[in-house]
């Protein structure tokens, strides 16, 4: 009975704590969410600073310049944290970004293309949701020909262990986490070898589970792959006391593959004359005309606030996914494209209220936000 009680009062204390409207969000993030995040940001720039190899340095400091906004946007789930606990998630959401964001950096700029010189980098990302005790002390850059990052590579992924073993309830989502880690990883192995070879591989990876996820296209799974959000939402889970397994279904559920895959298509629509001109890989190039495109978006939109309403807190997860659409069509690059700004005006303007509020504070954050 006494159990019950401490449920019940440790329930009441978090709900009193989370956001549950826009402007209590809004006030949440410009208060709390981004000085954090700054903070934690400006301390790994200056240890990416200090990386011995020109080329590692360069492009650990251009993920930070470029992306900080992920950091920024996967700082709201530290908001579902109690108040004690959330520097740590705030640590573990900052430095795996980072780790992914630099790896990704990494990977694009490779000049092998080299399937196992991926994977091993990337091993980075899996060692970070790991107990140092339980893994092997793996050199990440083996197979790379630029190696002296003076421990910056290595210290990230301490960070996340260390950050993570202060959360009470890991244990309890770690395995959901793991599953997450490794589709992240997979994809970034596929889309980053030769462009000859990336689609081939992709498909024959889409083989494996075409059947649970037939309701998408290779292409759409494949970003929901490409997400951190789910791991970020695992982590505000695990400051909690609260946890169980249907919690932990419903939250894996929820956000794969429909909030991931929003998140990705978004960033990926809005790099499309960024990639076209880059000759890089886009998911949004596989859509046979914009009509479609657009009628997809939409639909991993409805998908996506349908999942998260069966969440506690859902009106906090309906305003993230409200977010994801409001900060990406809120980006720079939207108005430099004639297309993505007409999808962009259409699902503002459809929208409600709320999202065009989150659009506003988008384009502010985007524009106004002073950067690390």
């Amino acid at each position: 009975m006494s159990n019950q009680i401490t449920d019940q009062r440790n329930n009441h204390r978090i709900r009193a704590q989370v956001p549950q409207k826009p402007i209590q969000l809004m006030k949440a993030v410009y208060k709390q969410t981004l000085p954090a995040i700054h903070k934690q940001l400006s301390y790994w720039k200056r240890k990416a600073e200090n990386i011995s190899d020109q080329e590692l340095r360069e492009q650990a400091l251009s993920s930070i310049k470029s992306k900080q906004f992920h950091c920024q946007g996967g700082g709201v789930y530290a908001l579902l944290a109690p108040k004690e606990l959330r520097t740590y998630v705030y640590q573990f959401i900052v430095a795996y970004q980072t780790i992914s964001d630099y790896l990704d950096n990494l990977c694009d700029r490779s000049i092998s293309q080299d399937a196992t010189n991926f994977r091993r980098l990337h091993q980075a990302m899996i060692d970070a949701l790991t107990k140092p005790s339980d893994m092997d002390e793996l050199d990440y850059y083996e197979y790379q020909e630029h190696k002296a990052d003076n421990g910056y590579l290595k210290e990230l992924v301490q960070t996340c262990q260390a950050a993570l073993e202060r959360l009470p309830s890991v244990q309890h989502y770690h395995s959901h986490m793991m599953v997450l880690a490794q589709l992240y990883c997979d994809l970034q192995v596929y889309k980053h070898i030769t462009p000859e070879k990336r689609e081939e591989a992709l498909r024959d990876w889409w083989e494996n589970y075409k059947d649970v996820y037939s309701q998408l296209e290779w292409y759409e799974f494949a970003a929901a792959t490409g997400s951190t959000l789910g791991l970020f939402y695992y982590a505000a889970l695990a400051a909690n006391r609260l946890h169980s397994d249907d919690l932990d279904q419903q939250a894996f559920q929820s956000y794969f593959p429909y909030v991931q895959g929003l998140h990705i298509l978004l960033d990926y629509f809005i790099d499309q004359e960024e990639d076209r001109q880059g000759g890089d890989l886009n998911f949004c190039f596989y859509y046979k005309d914009e009509r479609e495109k657009q009628q997809r978006l939409l639909w991993m939109y409805q998908q996506s606030k349908h999942a998260v309403d069966r969440l506690p807190f859902s009106s906090f997860h309906q305003m993230v996914v409200d977010g994801l659409i409001s900060i990406y069509l809120a980006d720079p690059k939207v108005r430099k494209q004639q297309e993505v700004r007409k999808v962009a005006k259409s699902f503002i303007k459809q929208g409600s209220w709320i999202m065009r509020f989150f659009h506003w504070n988008g384009w502010l954050i985007h524009r106004k936000i002073k950067k690390v």
